[in-house]
């Protein structure tokens, strides 16, 4: 009798929608450093993927007036949070790591200085994470944008792909759940890391996010990806393709020559690859700062 329960009630919740993603979006626009809100209320994408802070520090964050005047221009604003690594300029970070680091927090990494390596499911480091969330609910941000969910692949040599995976789902999952108390209709976006889809058995994230959005999925800057890369990642998340979930794709494909030549050509073959697979696609510049709204004439937004 337990069993026939419990899978009539996993083939109802398999039968709920997705929560709500940002329904007639056709753009969008990712700014992570110095933001401005009124000029990007001022343009016309859709969806702001944007920092809580004009430089990611507690003193720069935006107040919720700022926010609301993107809202009040019709966009869905979401911020930007990093979950599986820790970063020495936010506000929970503690010099004294610096000597004596917490058990949880390791190594820095060597692409991205100021970024350290996390065991994301420690309860020490989630707790920091929801503090920061709490934060980003009393903004008033419509979602958050998960960066680093594919840190679950370099701790699974350590404790196995399956077990890793699983725990990086259960902490997306609870950060859901704790936003949504608060904010029922609250926007969940992973950033990368879409394997987890194939590892989730229990079918938890497609319940849990409101869509995904992937970098380099055509374009690794202005060199095309690897096929094969490319078709791997977009079976992964097919899950999530059948119009529900909002899909966003970042490509570092504008190397800022202007917007002509092999420049334009490349970025037309980019949206083009995008829309055709149900992807709001954002043309980025090659040196990934994110630090302005890449308008393209006629193109972006």
């Amino acid at each position: 009798m337990k069993r026939i329960l419990f899978a009539s009630l996993s083939l109802l919740l398999l039968a709920c929608p997705p929560p709500r993603n940002a329904p007639g979006a056709r753009s969008w626009v990712y700014q992570l450093q110095n933001a401005d809100p009124a000029r990007l209320a001022s343009l016309a994408f859709d969806v702001v993927v944007m920092d809580y802070s004009r430089d990611g520090t507690d003193t720069g964050a935006y107040l919720p007036g700022e926010i609301q005047t993107l809202k009040d221009a019709g966009k869905t604003v979401l911020a930007y949070l990093s979950i599986g690594e820790a970063e020495r300029y936010r506000f929970y970070w503690d010099p004294r790591w610096d000597t004596l680091p917490p058990a949880w927090l390791g190594p820095e990494n060597p692409d991205w200085p100021g970024n350290y390596t996390v065991q994301y499911w420690d309860p020490a480091w989630q707790q920091l994470v929801l503090q920061y969330l709490h934060r980003i609910l009393d903004q008033g941000f419509d979602g958050v944008y998960l960066d680093r969910v594919d840190a679950f692949e370099g701790w699974s040599d350590s404790l196995g792909e399956q077990e890793a995976a699983a725990r990086m789902i259960h902490w997306i999952q609870r950060i859901a759940d704790t936003a949504r108390a608060t904010d029922p209709e609250f926007i969940i976006i992973p950033q990368n890391g879409e394997r987890l889809l194939d590892l989730d058995t229990a079918g938890i994230l497609k319940e849990t996010v409101s869509g995904w959005a992937v970098e380099d999925l055509w374009f690794v800057g202005t060199t095309a990806a690897p096929p094969l890369t490319t078709a791997e990642r977009l079976r992964s998340l097919a899950p999530l393709s059948n119009g529900a979930y909002l899909l966003l794709s970042v490509d570092y494909v504008d190397d800022g020559t202007g917007y002509q030549g092999t420049n334009l050509s490349r970025i037309q073959l980019y949206y083009q690859k995008a829309r055709t697979f149900g992807f709001l696609p954002y043309a980025a510049r090659e040196d990934r700062a994110l630090n302005v709204p890449n308008v393209i004439p006629g193109i972006q937004p």
